[in-house]
């Protein structure tokens, strides 16, 4: 899975894209304009969508295949037909996408307009950073704000407790928020509820870490929601989903989706290497070449921040790890 910014070449596309279902919905050829609705998609299930409309009603709809994928996240523009279900009609523009890379052909998507990604993680197995740096990498070229959690914190020793807030203690200095949490002892997960206010959040993370448990304890109503949504679907309890999206107590969304869960990065550009880095950003522009990749260049402001300890060591060798294609 990869967060995924769009080429200028792919957003002018999209746009014009969408335009033309703006233009034809202003002409009216999609029928009785004032019969349209908005919603936003909230599960997705082979050909079909489950859409929450204004008044937070869940409809079963499907879409016309010149849309392209549609995906939990996205808003749409529908019809209501007579039995209870809709056709969606145009799709909204997106702020941003996650897709899934396959082995042949187009990358998928799976989950759009998320605004956060919360990378997680627990004490056993034992944390990787430099997986942690690619999440922290993807977020930040794709425009969206990053957080850690480590769940089931109960389960730490003493020892590991302390060994764990060491190794992270350079990714708050950089300003990324730190959570430690436990759904079993309820540890953290009040400070974590405060940072998923008003944000479409996704949580990351290596399968065994608790993702799932989380967004159970956030979302206390979580079951009455698979159980509504799978209603509408008219598919059963059990229907496959590619991802869900939950309403939090307190205001925001967040997306539970297998597809997203783990990720790597799409073969990026130096210069893309480097601006996933938010502690390069003082020096990159003090490098005496314009194109400079930061490993053996003279000159390179961001390699003399590392020698003076302004850069943390660790997370330089990510960088070259990513940037060499190695970190993947």
């Amino acid at each position: 899975m990869a967060a995924r910014k769009l080429s200028e070449r792919q957003q002018r596309i999209a746009k014009a894209r969408q335009a033309s279902q703006r233009e034809k919905l202003s002409h009216g050829e999609n029928g009785d304009e004032s019969e349209l609705r908005t919603g936003r998609v909230v599960s997705n299930y082979g050909k079909r969508l489950i859409v929450e409309d204004e008044l937070g009603r869940l409809i079963d709809c499907h879409f016309r295949q010149n849309l392209g994928a549609i995906v939990c996240g996205d808003k749409v523009v529908w019809r209501p037909e007579g039995d209870g279900t809709g056709t969606v009609v145009a799709l909204e523009p997106r702020s941003s996408l996650l897709v899934r890379p396959q082995r042949h052909g187009k990358p998928r998507p799976v989950a759009a307009n998320i605004d956060q990604l919360l990378v997680t993680s627990a004490p056993v197995p034992p944390l990787d950073t430099r997986l942690l740096d690619r999440y922290l990498v993807a977020a930040r070229l794709l425009g969206i704000d990053a957080g850690i959690v480590v769940n089931k914190w109960d389960l730490a020793t003493t020892d590991l407790r302390e060994e764990l807030e060491d190794k992270l203690a350079v990714y708050r200095q950089i300003g990324y928020p730190l959570f430690f949490t436990s759904t079993r002892k309820d540890i953290g997960l009040a400070p974590l509820a405060a940072q998923l206010r008003d944000h479409t959040s996704i949580f990351v993370g290596l399968s065994g870490v608790g993702k799932s448990s989380l967004i159970n304890a956030l979302v206390p109503d979580a079951e009455l929601r698979i159980g509504a949504i799978s209603e509408a679907s008219r598919q059963g309890r059990h229907t496959t989903t590619t991802a869900r999206l939950y309403h939090l107590p307190e205001g925001g969304d967040v997306i539970d989706s297998p597809g997203v869960r783990e990720f790597g990065l799409w073969e990026i550009t130096p210069r893309e290497a480097s601006q996933g880095f938010v502690e390069f950003d003082p020096f990159v522009s003090q490098c005496r070449f314009r194109d400079c990749r930061h490993q053996q260049e003279p000159g390179c402001a961001v390699r003399e921040a590392v020698e003076s300890g302004q850069i943390d060591a660790q997370r330089y060798q990510s960088y070259l790890q990513i940037l060499n294609g190695t970190g993947n």
